[in-house]
């Protein structure tokens, strides 16, 4: 079992950063293949970004691509996604989720366990 609490969501004005952090507890942080997900409301959650277990692989969806960056620090047991450039359609609430599978993915239904999300709101 892996605990996630997200945080650092906020009001931002278009074109400024935030950065999340994902604090993990429980079993072994580094074990888990880690990953981003946001959902607008009214709209499916999307993929953001996700890392692999050392932190040497990573992927991004298309829309995020050059703004976002995921990054991990096994030895905190922390996950962040640094945002810049941010705009209004950026605006959802972000969940970190932790995956035991072999093998990154941008698939929601590959992620075992879940945060309960961090509101970001950009405006314009």
């Amino acid at each position: 079992q892996v605990q996630l609490v997200e945080s650092g969501g906020g009001l931002v004005q278009a074109g400024g950063s935030l950065r999340l952090s994902c604090a993990a507890s429980g079993r072994t942080f580094s074990r888990y293949i880690m990953g981003w997900f946001r959902q607008a409301p009214g709209k499916e959650r999307e993929f953001v970004a996700a890392i692999s277990r050392s932190g040497s692989n990573t992927d991004y969806a298309d829309s995020v691509e050059g703004r976002f960056t995921i990054s991990r620090d096994n030895a905190k047991n922390l996950l962040y996604l640094q945002m810049n450039s941010l705009k209004p359609e950026d605006t959802a609430v972000y969940s970190c989720a932790a995956a035991g599978r072999l093998a990154m993915s941008s698939a929601a239904g590959g992620y075992d366990y879940w945060g309960q999300g961090t509101q970001v709101t950009v405006s314009s």
